[in-house]
């Protein structure tokens, strides 16, 4: 269950130049922590430590990801499709 609040340095194997802290109260700095750990992430436990399952799930729709990034998320996990499209179909 990944932190959705405060202050989170990500290691260099998730985020290899720039600045490695993420302030979450911050506005989209949520999204650009997300994004960072889902192209990035090198183990299950990266995911698992760094997502909030909540939270990931009302980030989905406007995150951007690469098609074949986005296309590999939504086979494993077919809600998150499911979520963006009665979204982008309403």
């Amino acid at each position: 269950m990944g932190p959705t609040s405060g202050i989170v340095s990500l290691p260099r194997h998730l985020k290899w130049s720039g600045s490695v802290r993420y302030d979450l109260d911050e506005p989209g700095r949520i999204m650009d922590l997300y994004r960072t750990v889902i192209n990035e992430a090198a183990a299950p436990d990266d995911l698992h430590r760094y997502l909030n399952e909540a939270a990931l799930r009302s980030l989905w729709e406007t995150i951007w990801l690469p098609a074949p990034v986005r296309s590999a998320w939504e086979r494993q996990f077919p809600d998150l499709a499911t979520t963006r499209t009665s979204v982008d179909i309403a």
